[in-house]
């Protein structure tokens, strides 16, 4: 997908969809292991990306770039499928929630800072 107008598609639409290409141990059981240990290993993926780009770049994204680091990022969306699918949650309440406890932050003044409880 080039252009991000080409296809709308909803969290559920993507879990479905990324299910469909789900196999791995524990698969389906609510063993989180798995997928967790997926998802870390991808967002490092993603930082490692960014670290060379600043190392060998000073920073500076091209198309190329940019393009791995989607690729790196739909991987990381893959993962998190899995953990909401092992954890029988909806991605889009995981989405919803976090909206929520970010304006609720706002609105405390307490966006920035450290913590989870905040």
């Amino acid at each position: 997908m080039s252009d991000q107008n080409d296809t709308a598609l909803s969290f559920q639409e993507y879990a479905d969809a990324a299910g469909t290409t789900a196999t791995y141990p524990g698969r389906g059981t609510g063993h989180l292991t798995y997928p967790v240990l997926g998802l870390n290993g991808e967002a490092g993926e993603v930082a490692e990306k960014l670290k060379k780009i600043l190392r060998d770049h000073g920073g500076e994204l091209n198309a190329e770039h940019r393009e791995a680091l989607i690729k790196e990022l739909g991987d990381v969306l893959w993962y998190v499928a899995a953990c909401c699918h092992e954890l029988d949650v909806p991605m889009q309440e995981v989405a919803a929630r976090n909206l929520q406890k970010l304006a609720s932050r706002k609105a405390r003044g307490v966006i920035s800072g450290s913590g989870d409880e905040r």
